[in-house]
């Protein structure tokens, strides 16, 4: 095996276990919040947070209050579903990339609404990871041809 071929083998695989322990983690979140019945009071006490934590900022106060306060109900479903959704998609390599990208973004929207739990940093590396190191599908390549190009 050559060396650009090794690198990118093991760069496939490191992708790979960030990807599953992100899964993992997402799956864990969601099936917390299912067990423990997260739903609109839950919903109810990240926008009283919101509107007296200091450190929240004041985009995600609004937000809180004017659009999660009226659906808490919808939130309240809403939040363990995606992450069960986003923990299924990535331990089933549905849309790597993408999913990555809507678990930052999912992780960001914790943070600012100061919901911080120990394991959200190693999960916001993990994204990065599998957003920096997945691949794409495969795409057919056309066949090189060794004797060059086509003489004219």
């Amino acid at each position: 095996m050559r060396g650009a071929e090794r690198l990118a083998s093991g760069s496939a695989l490191i992708a790979l276990i960030a990807r599953l322990v992100l899964a993992a983690l997402w799956l864990v979140e969601g099936a917390v919040k299912v067990h423990a019945g997260f739903g609109a009071a839950d919903i109810g006490l990240v926008v009283d947070g919101a509107r007296s934590n200091a450190r929240v900022p004041e985009v995600f106060a609004l937000f809180a209050e004017h659009v999660m306060a009226p659906l808490a109900g919808v939130f309240g479903i809403g939040i363990p579903v995606l992450e069960l959704a986003l923990g299924a998609g990535l331990a089933l390599g549905w849309g790597r990339r993408l999913l990555a990208l809507a678990s930052s973004a999912t992780l960001a929207l914790y943070w600012m609404s100061d919901q911080l739990v120990v394991q959200y940093p190693a999960m916001m590396l993990l994204g990065a990871v599998v957003l920096c190191l997945a691949r794409g599908p495969a795409r057919p390549r056309a066949p090189r041809s060794s004797a060059g190009p086509p003489h004219r």
